[in-house]
């Protein structure tokens, strides 16, 4: 596996991106190695090594060639990508796949008590930030002129020390801010988890195998909600069934053994399936129901 070119991934070496990172490589099928001490991780059946690092530099290793491909935050991506774009540089990387785990948002706070009437708003106000590339582009297309005071952390209490009028900061649930009593006012980007990779070509054997992984991430992706939902049901009552399968377009419908007046069902669901899913499906006459997770899944 050593002897032709190996691709290198960048993960997040600890965070919230950082199990489901690896758990997706593995239900790619990668299976790797990693001594305890070792921010390398082997790939033992594909041409394919993780190096595990800030979740800050995975754009510019990606960018300068030194990963082929990386797991980071679009907020992250996109952060850097402006910053190089301003000093004049490419930023040499593109987005293959969101993968919808590690969902935030870059969002603009206001303490309470304090009138927030829109961008304009802003106007002429200090705003605390760790991303001063994105609030800058968003203040510039909303032709806004507003000091942005740079801070790496702690954003939620710049107003309360007086170093900023309003914050500029991510957001998940929102807990954060409303324990330093700030509410969140609007939204400048919606962030997840992406893969990069560099918008250079490789080598065909390379490019064939990052095809390859991003088929497989992708076939991982569609299922990662779905459940395999198997039945039996009244032929009388089939309409019935198949209409409450949650997203199913066509199930599979098949005779059973010496049962002429009822049929199995399978379908897969690409939905939640819920108690009250089953319980409805059991109204309807269904029986022997049976839900099971879906793993992977090629179109």
């Amino acid at each position: 596996m050593d002897r032709g070119p190996r691709i290198r991934v960048g993960v997040q070496k600890s965070g919230r991106l950082t199990e489901n990172s690896l758990d997706l490589l593995h239900r790619c099928g990668l299976v790797y190695s990693r001594a305890p001490d070792q921010l390398i991780c082997y790939g033992e059946n594909m041409p394919l090594d993780i190096l595990l690092v800030r979740d800050d530099d995975i754009p510019g290793l990606v960018s300068e060639g030194s990963c082929q491909l990386g797991i980071a935050g679009l907020n992250v991506v996109e952060e850097q990508r402006l910053e190089r774009q301003q000093g004049g540089e490419e930023a040499n990387v593109e987005v293959l796949l969101e993968l919808g785990v590690g969902q935030c948002r870059l969002a603009l706070a206001a303490p309470e008590g304090v009138p927030y009437e829109g961008v304009h708003s802003l106007q002429g106000r200090r705003v605390a930030t760790s991303y001063p590339y994105l609030l800058g582009n968003f203040l510039r297309e909303n032709q806004v002129q507003a000091e942005i005071v740079v801070m790496s952390g702690a954003i939620e209490i710049a107003p309360k020390l007086g170093k900023a009028d309003f914050i500029c900061d991510l957001v998940s649930t929102g807990s954060t801010l409303a324990a330093n009593h700030l509410r969140e006012t609007q939204t400048i980007l919606e962030s997840q988890s992406v893969l990069l990779r560099r918008n250079l070509p490789l080598e065909p054997e390379s490019e064939a195998w990052i095809q390859r992984l991003v088929r497989r991430m992708d076939g991982v992706l569609q299922v990662r909600e779905s459940k395999y939902i198997m039945l039996h049901a009244p032929r009388s009552a089939l309409k019935a069934i198949t209409d409450l399968l949650p997203g199913s377009e066509a199930p599979t419908v098949m005779p059973l053994e010496g049962r002429p007046d009822k049929v199995a069902v399978h379908a897969v669901c690409p939905e939640a399936v819920f108690w009250e899913t089953l319980e409805a499906l059991q109204n309807a006459g269904a029986t022997s129901l049976l839900v099971l997770p879906v793993e992977k899944m090629l179109a």
